[in-house]
């Protein structure tokens, strides 16, 4: 007589409660635990020893899937073979197969490896794995070099080409170098998917373009000193709030939310909590003379937990700010991009590692130096930064001659 296969339907699968092992017929099982999880198990005999071969959970292979595979392991025993050594050579095979493609994200590595000894500019050590991680390895890092297209890269380079078109612009010609090397590497064939001229150009638009009416427009470093001299002469608590913000190279709402518990004006140390920062870990900012003034300024007229309070309970609105800007007449810039003023200065105009502006800014620091740097914040080397940026931006702040006024 033919033992009975299929015995379980799909409502008495899910109604099964009790702890045990459960046949279907054919040598399928299904195992209930203690708890609640149920687990396929095909069962077969293979030299006169009992075999017990997993297959799954309930809970993600469906009673019919386990059957067929139940199925065509039967078939495998009949043929003499042995099932869980033909999946494990099956994975082995595969695993052996992913070794052997050439990802986008290992090639990009390799060509990191190569040539990062070469670069002077310690800002690329640090932004091309950041920038490859943040934005092109969950789209394509890990997909075969010679798969990639158009497409693909229009995937990573569309979404933030408008918002962040410098960081997309630098990250497109990361992407095309990588696939360059690539291709003279044997790896794969073809014109370049990430070239500009001829092939990106005539689906996005140009960096002038999207820079002229794009976000954050910062103002270039070398205006800084003669905008600071005119912010000087404005009033009232947004103009403050402006000086606080861009001498401290702050996020708008890290420095319009600041309350007087986190700042220590003994220490000159300004401690913003993890659940403000936008990377949601603490970060420690040093206060510079010009810095300290506006806060000692803003201590005298204290009405508010906040630093810079605004009506009622509430901080001052980033509104304020730009009423500021506008009756300044500076309508073609923002309040946040006073931050990539700062970063282009430190990168054109000093000699401060990559890594301290980063961390001034609170960015991550992505390159394989993190972990040199990660075991502290380089706090002292910010609070040089910091009086130097304060220093550049203020002869008219700081006296003419950057020290003060007499």
């Amino acid at each position: 007589m033919a033992r009975e296969v299929g015995k379980f339907t799909a409502v008495s699968v899910r109604a099964l409660k009790k702890p045990g092992l459960y046949a279907d017929g054919g040598g399928l099982y299904l195992q209930a635990a203690q708890g609640g999880s149920k687990t396929w198990i095909f069962r077969f005999m293979q030299h006169g020893r009992r075999r017990d071969m997993g297959l799954g959970p309930l809970h993600t292979v469906t009673l019919a899937e386990a059957r067929e595979v139940a199925r065509r392991c039967r078939q495998q025993v009949l043929a003499g073979d042995d099932p869980i050594a033909l999946r494990r050579a099956e994975r082995a095979a595969k695993a052996e197969l992913a070794a052997a493609i050439n990802t986008f994200q290992k090639c990009a590595t390799a060509y990191i490896t190569q040539h990062e000894h070469g670069w002077k500019n310690e800002k690329h050590v640090a932004q091309w794995p950041a920038t490859l991680k943040r934005y092109v390895y969950p789209i394509i890092g890990q997909l075969d070099v010679a798969a990639i297209d158009v497409g693909l890269v229009m995937q990573v380079l569309q979404p933030i080409w408008t918002s962040k078109n410098e960081t997309a612009s630098r990250l497109r010609g990361r992407i095309e170098t990588i696939l360059d090397a690539a291709t003279v590497l044997g790896h794969r064939t073809g014109p370049n998917p990430a070239r500009w001229k001829g092939n990106l150009d005539k689906l996005l638009p140009a960096r002038a373009k999207v820079r002229k009416g794009g976000h954050h427009a910062a103002l270039p470093y070398s205006d800084m000193s003669s905008f600071m001299a005119d912010l000087k002469e404005q009033e009232g608590f947004g103009a403050h709030a402006l000086k606080f913000t861009i001498l401290t190279a702050a996020r708008t709402s890290e420095a319009l939310k600041a309350t007087w518990d986190e700042i220590d004006l003994d220490a000159a140390v300004w401690t913003i909590p993890g659940r403000r920062m936008k990377g949601k870990r603490e970060h420690r900012v040093p206060l510079s003379e010009p810095a300290m003034v506006v806060l000692r300024e803003m201590l005298a007229v204290r009405t508010s937990d906040y630093v810079f309070p605004g009506r009622g309970d509430k901080p001052l609105s980033s509104m304020v700010m730009l009423m500021v800007l506008r009756r300044m007449k500076r309508q073609g810039v923002t309040v946040h991009g006073f931050r990539s003023t700062f970063r282009d200065w430190v990168a054109e105009a000093t000699a401060y590692p990559a890594e301290v502006a980063e961390m001034a800014l609170a960015h991550a620091v992505g390159s394989k130096t993190e972990a040199a740097y990660r075991r502290g914040d380089l706090f002292q080397k910010r609070v040089d930064l910091m009086t130097d940026w304060a220093a550049y931006c203020g002869a008219a702040w700081l006296g003419h001659n950057g020290g003060p006024e007499e």
